[in-house]
């Protein structure tokens, strides 16, 4: 594992003798637009294990992506090895079936202190929630970036990230009605507390998601930032997002494709080329473009 590799992985070229905010955004950045969020192993007979040298070696040598337990720790090691002042947090996903916070730490994110201030990172939480740079952990404060404005808040025992982003607008009229396209405007994410956590604390987790039902098991997702939005592919429905912020929507084109399609659309738009045959999932649980 080395520092090299892992900038070449993501296009980043510049200066990093100096662990700044400036270069934090920067990395931040180029990691989700270089990077997938998906959860493609698990719907290839393989398994994701916790584990960095694994991590490193699929994300970094072999050209994949992952999920938050993989990407998040992952980018937590190269903050450190920057030099930044660097924290592993856990966090509890929103869960639209309890409209609730879902009750395990199965979030996987990072604080970073650069001159006294504190900032969250997470690259890995994909599709139209994903930061495409750190948030200072401020309460209350608007914090605009390219998918809507995002907001920290402090509820005393635990903090929660909300997004507030724009209408949809869908192209294909068979999507119009779907449970793909999101409704809400402002939508919760996770929620937080500042406990420092170590990677055995995701263990059970890790565990959990690839083997009970959840939203992992009833779905194969991959998605990836883009200049102007991102794209993803949830099962058989592969979608382009268009951020249009001067014109207050997201505009959705969004078709189904075969399964002859998927090698393509996955190595033409995520740059992926998996070792073993995906066996795609669309199964019932809540997920949005």
């Amino acid at each position: 594992m080395n520092l090299e590799e892992y900038f070449e992985r993501i296009g980043f070229h510049g200066s990093f003798d100096k662990p700044d905010l400036a270069t934090l955004k920067l990395i931040h950045k180029q990691h989700v637009m270089s990077v997938p969020f998906e959860n493609l192993s698990i719907h290839c007979g393989e398994k994701n294990v916790m584990d960095l040298d694994a991590a490193f070696n699929k994300i970094v040598r072999r050209g994949r992506g992952g999920w938050c337990l993989e990407n998040n720790f992952l980018f937590g090691w190269v903050l450190r090895e920057m030099g930044y002042d660097t924290t592993s947090l856990g966090s509890r996903v929103f869960d639209h079936s309890l409209n609730d916070f879902g009750p395990l730490d199965s979030h996987f994110i990072n604080k970073v202190v650069i001159d006294g201030k504190a900032y969250i990172t997470d690259v890995s939480f994909g599709m139209s929630f994903q930061l495409w740079e750190p948030l200072e952990l401020v309460s209350g404060m608007d914090q605009p970036q390219a998918a809507g404005v995002f907001r920290l808040l402090d509820q005393g025992e635990m903090w929660v990230l909300e997004k507030t982003g724009r209408k949809p607008e869908v192209l294909n009229p068979e999507f119009a009605k779907s449970s793909l396209v999101k409704r809400n405007e402002t939508n919760q994410i996770y929620c937080f507390t500042l406990v420092p956590r170590e990677a055995e604390h995701f263990l059970e987790i890790n565990h959990k998601l690839q083997n009970e039902t959840s939203l992992f098991t009833n779905k194969s997702i991959c998605s990836l930032q883009a200049p102007t939005g991102f794209r993803a592919l949830i099962g058989w429905t592969y979608g382009e997002v268009t951020y249009k912020p001067d014109e207050g929507v997201d505009v959705l084109d969004i078709r189904n494709i075969m399964d002859d399609e998927i090698e393509q659309i996955l190595l033409e738009k995520f740059n992926i080329k998996l070792q073993n045959k995906l066996q795609p999932v669309n199964n019932k649980s809540h997920y949005t473009f």
